[in-house]
């Protein structure tokens, strides 16, 4: 059996060999976008490899359509930046072409966690039951260590939250090497996310290598099943739900998997990261994001060969890709943070907030030549609209020019009316947190 597969693989690199993927980059066709053909050789995952660099350049996907039956893999993905324009970097398509027309760049299965390795950062993964102030008390444990936090994400739903952190050791600006800190790192980092449930008991690991930070933060949240309904949440209106439908072809012998919802940036990503991470293979789609609504048909079959073949599987893709897109939601008051950089200032923000009674709903941190360049969503933490007296004062004590608001008050109360159970790192509240595990990975 070994040595079948393993000439299986060699076959398949030899297939690649001969059929190098062919990337065809149109500009004219369409008025207002730009059209990206990739043909390639056929592989598990390769959707997804495609669509992750196309979302990390932060193109819009306004339609796609996939196909992969037989042995080759064909996609068409119509795409504009950010304000809905062509792509016409000269630089930016030489990237494209680089990224997506190289056979090296489908060499590596994009499922594996411990892809290359970096001595520029430690990164920290936490997955848990949210409470309140989790996020402004694990920022000051890391200050209190002398860890300077580059890069990160934070996502929530269904009551868990997930974070994936790059930090660096303050006095060498570089990855955390000493056993004894990183030993200290997990000690403390467990004592705040130990909750009184010994079933759930924080844990933490040790281990090297670099990953995707989006793709493992779904990875980690699907691990933690926070798609299962939980009765708390089931309070929430169900017509606010994706509407995703599964239903089978019989004379195709396919699963066909339909969703609508709201239309975001990423929403492409995060459903294909989803099935792939669920073992099932896209053969065939079509995908539509021009309007308000976004639509997605997906002809799926599992890695076994079959379709989806009983209602509690049905269910269990349904519930998975509901989670999906709702990890993501962006509710709450967009805050945007841009300084320079330095040790502790996502602690003093993050408390500054919890002091305020804010809750913060999702988190992007980044750092780049020096700069802190942050984005937060905001609610008030009693679920009440933010009083645009809080934020003035925010605003006043971390810096007018520093601090700036995207978004509406109005804009709130109209999210909150939609989805009023969801909640992250709340005030300080006087409760203990149920959380899975911790995990302190170190690039070395």
């Amino acid at each position: 059996m070994s040595f079948s597969g393993n000439m299986e693989d060699e076959y398949e690199k030899f297939i690649r060999r001969m059929n190098p993927p062919r990337v065809v980059i149109d500009n004219d066709s369409l008025k207002n976008a730009t059209v990206i053909q990739v043909d390639s050789a056929n592989k598990h995952g390769i959707l997804l490899e495609v669509v992750q660099v196309l979302t990390d350049l932060n193109f819009i996907i306004t339609k796609a359509y996939i196909s992969s039956d037989g042995g080759w893999f064909m996609d068409v993905f119509n795409v504009t930046d950010q304000e809905g324009n062509k792509i016409t970097s000269e630089e930016v398509l030489d990237y494209i072409q680089k990224a997506l027309g190289s056979e090296t760049s489908f060499t590596t299965s994009i499922r594996s966690v411990d892809v290359t390795s970096s001595t520029d950062h430690t990164v920290i993964e936490l997955i848990g039951s949210d409470r309140p102030g989790l996020l402004s008390e694990l920022c000051a444990v890391l200050t209190h260590l002398k860890c300077n936090v580059l890069n990160g994400e934070v996502w929530t739903h269904n009551t868990r939250a997930a974070s994936v952190l790059q930090v660096t050791d303050e006095e060498t600006n570089l990855a955390i090497t000493d056993p004894k800190k990183l030993s200290t790192i997990k000690k403390m980092l467990c004592n705040v996310l130990k909750g009184s449930n010994k079933a759930n008991e924080a844990k933490t690991v040790v281990s090297h290598g670099v990953t995707h930070t989006e793709r493992r933060l779904h990875q980690m949240m699907f691990a933690d099943r926070d798609y299962e309904r939980r009765d708390e949440c089931c309070s929430e209106k169900e017509s606010q739900r994706p509407d995703v439908k599964v239903v089978n072809w019989y004379d195709k012998d396919y699963s066909v998997v339909t969703i609508r919802c709201k239309d975001r940036p990423k929403l492409l990503f995060d459903t294909i990261c989803t099935l792939t991470d669920m073992e099932y293979v896209v053969f065939h789609g079509n995908v539509d994001g021009e309007g308000p609504e976004a639509y997605q048909e997906y002809c799926i079959r599992h890695v076994d060969g079959f379709p989806v073949n009983s209602d509690a599987e049905r269910q269990r893709v349904i519930h998975c890709l509901e989670a999906a897109i709702e990890r993501r939601v962006s509710e709450g008051l967009k805050l945007e943070l841009c300084t320079t950089d330095r040790i502790g200032l996502l602690s003093d923000v993050t408390r500054i907030f919890r002091e305020s009674s804010l809750t913060v709903m999702r988190a992007e941190v980044s750092t780049r030549a020096g700069k802190a360049m942050n984005t937060f969503y905001v609610r008030d933490a009693s679920g009440y609209p933010v009083d645009p007296k809080i934020i003035d004062s925010i605003r006043k004590e971390i810096g007018q020019t520093i601090l700036k608001v995207k978004g509406t008050p109005q804009e709130l109360n109209q999210s909150q009316q939609e989805s009023p159970n969801r909640f992250l790192f709340r005030g300080l509240f006087k409760t203990k947190s149920f959380c899975n595990f911790g995990l302190v990975r170190s690039y070395s």
